[in-house]
């Protein structure tokens, strides 16, 4: 078989999970041309060994291991998909098995999708046992069913995902981070469709308490209403959960406890019935619907006492930790404009190579693409601008003169430009022009007539994507050897200038 003619790669965080086996040896039997690259992310910390990878006939030799460190399921992806080169970027969970067709079922799902599109989501399909009723566990797994935007079978275009800096990297276990990333895309005004490709998840096994451990996801409500507003259920489809029955249970159970060590008895029997029917009602809920087994009433029994307490004290983290975690853009997608009215161009490492304090035009060299790139914009009606800092001026390694025949030349070779700023200041002056500080990009707003929020700095370095966001813009990096791998996290990313401007104009494929 032939690969997808270049239209997909697959990404598969994995924890190291022995379905991982399974998953491969089934796409890899799958029918229809196999995908460019099949990337696996080894989320391990600390991992002892290499992951075992099973041998594949047919696509070994388009397997390839990344790590990731242990980030949670958020942060492999996006080194996933960072690594891919294929236009749609198929994310597959690692305890998933793909149907005998899934792969030309994927071709059929991608090929003829708009432009509007920006992803399409597989079916997943959770087999129960036959013969008797699903346990607790079951029917949470077998939820996955009729979630929406589910990652576990979900293709994006690598565009879309660049244009929202990819997964929200604080949401650090596999549970909203795939509604919120669906969110984000959405506001761009891209559609997500369903395809008719599906895969199974098998209902793994689990211990007794994984009810009380999955209450960790209240942390990340927390989170969602925080990025989302008070509607991110409705938005997202996510049902109305028991949050507020889990508080008042707990409520319930702290009163006990202070009319006991306060003797106030009446306070103490009152709240011991308050939590006892609370209780009750919520294993009752739990059991009803179940297979009734010692087993599973016990469990139920057990869990429902502790889950409530669980509920609201991960919730009750996620509220303290709210302010720290809104505050982290290290992980966090910024907001880049859509269809921007000023492109401002970093210029040494971005629109040239970079040659340390050059003040000879002979040494100018324009990057690749860079006039096609640039040419674009203006046909599209977009401002285009340079920022750029030169500190060689301000520590006399060279003169303004000099930098001004550079900038003429650059203008002759890929001008001419609406706008040039330059800082001539170095790192210690304390001026506020110089990137990441956002003096030049505000002043070519003005100068250009537009709203700052409307701009987006395109650059190499971290700093010049964020003094487009402290401007109110965007930022678009196009990292170089220079870029620091803490610099690609948070912020849309392009592989080159051409890359770059499909991401601004929405012309990726």
């Amino acid at each position: 078989m032939t690969a997808t003619g270049g239209l997909v790669d697959v990404v598969i965080p994995t924890i190291g999970r022995e379905s991982l086996g399974a998953l491969l040896r089934a796409l890899d039997a799958s029918r229809g041309p196999l995908p460019e690259r099949v990337i696996v992310v080894d989320d391990r910390r600390d991992a002892p060994a290499p992951l075992a990878l099973p041998s594949l006939p047919r696509g070994g030799e388009r397997l390839e291991v990344l790590r990731s460190g242990g980030g949670g399921p958020a942060a492999a992806r996006n080194v996933g998909w960072r690594a891919a080169s294929a236009p749609w970027v198929a994310f597959l969970d690692d305890d998933t098995v793909p149907s005998p067709a899934w792969l030309d079922d994927l071709v059929d799902d991608l090929a003829t999708l708009p432009r509007q599109v920006a992803a399409s989501q597989g079916r997943i399909v959770v087999p129960l046992p036959s013969g008797r009723r699903a346990t607790d566990w079951e029917r949470n797994v077998h939820g996955l069913e009729s979630a929406t935007w589910a990652t576990a079978d979900m293709a994006y275009r690598r565009t879309a995902l660049a244009a929202v800096g990819g997964f929200d990297e604080r949401f650090r276990h596999a549970y909203r981070e795939d509604a919120d990333l669906a969110l984000r895309v959405r506001r761009r005004g891209w559609q997500i469709e369903r395809g008719r490709r599906h895969v199974v998840h098998p209902v793994r096994p689990a211990g007794r308490m994984v009810s009380v451990r999955l209450q960790r996801g209240n942390a990340d409500d927390v989170l969602m209403r925080a990025l989302h507003g008070a509607g991110w259920r409705a938005a997202a489809h996510v049902p109305r959960g028991r949050r507020r029955r889990h508080a008042a249970i707990s409520a319930a159970a702290v009163l006990v406890l202070l009319g006991a060590a306060t003797r106030r008895r009446s306070l103490a029997a009152g709240a011991a019935l308050a939590w006892l029917g609370g209780t009750a009602e919520l294993a009752w809920a739990r059991i009803a619907p179940g297979p009734r087994t010692a087993d599973e009433v016990g469990t139920m029994l057990i869990t429902s006492a502790l889950l409530p307490l669980a509920a609201t004290a991960h919730w009750a983290r996620g509220v303290l930790r709210l302010r720290t975690t809104l505050g982290d853009t290290r992980h966090a997608p910024q907001p880049l404009p859509w269809h921007p009215r000023a492109v401002l161009f970093d210029r040494d490492g971005t629109l040239v190579h970079d040659v340390p304090y050059n003040g000879e035009p002979s040494r100018v060299l324009p990057m690749p693409g860079a006039r096609e790139a640039v040419d674009r914009l203006r046909r599209a009606g977009v401002r285009v601008g340079v920022v750029s800092n030169q500190s060689g001026v301000g520590r006399g390694l060279l003169s303004a003169s000099q930098v001004d025949a550079v900038n003429r030349h650059l203008d002759a070779l890929l001008g001419p430009f609406d706008d040039w700023r330059i800082c001539p200041h170095a790192a210690g002056d304390g001026c506020d022009c110089r990137k990441p500080q956002p003096g030049m990009v505000l002043e070519a707003a003005r100068a250009l007539d537009v709203a700052p929020s409307q701009c987006v700095v395109v650059g190499d370095i971290g700093a010049d994507v964020a003094a487009g966001a402290a401007a109110g813009g965007g930022g678009v990096l196009v990292p170089t050897e220079a870029t620091l791998d803490v610099e690609l996290r948070g912020t849309a990313v392009a592989r080159n200038l051409g890359e770059a401007v499909d991401l601004l104009l929405g012309d990726g494929a």
